[in-house]
């Protein structure tokens, strides 16, 4: 398969994109991406966004619980 070639433009690009981001790296039991993904698509949301949503929102009633 051809590696597509990436103009130095378009890495700076995505350098600086990725410098305004946090990356986490979680492990889930074998099959459990899988249900996530199906779950987000089934919502309209991508994986990433279904998990920044449910983490928000989580943090959101956890706070609410607490005041």
């Amino acid at each position: 398969m051809d590696k597509k070639k990436v103009s130095q433009a378009q890495r700076r690009a995505t350098d600086k994109y990725l410098e305004k981001l946090d990356e986490v790296k979680v492990r889930l039991p074998k099959g459990q991406k899988a249900v996530i993904k199906a779950h987000a698509e089934a919502h309209g949301e991508s994986v990433n966004g279904f998990i920044g949503r449910a983490i928000n929102e989580t943090i959101d009633r956890d706070n609410a619980q607490s005041e």
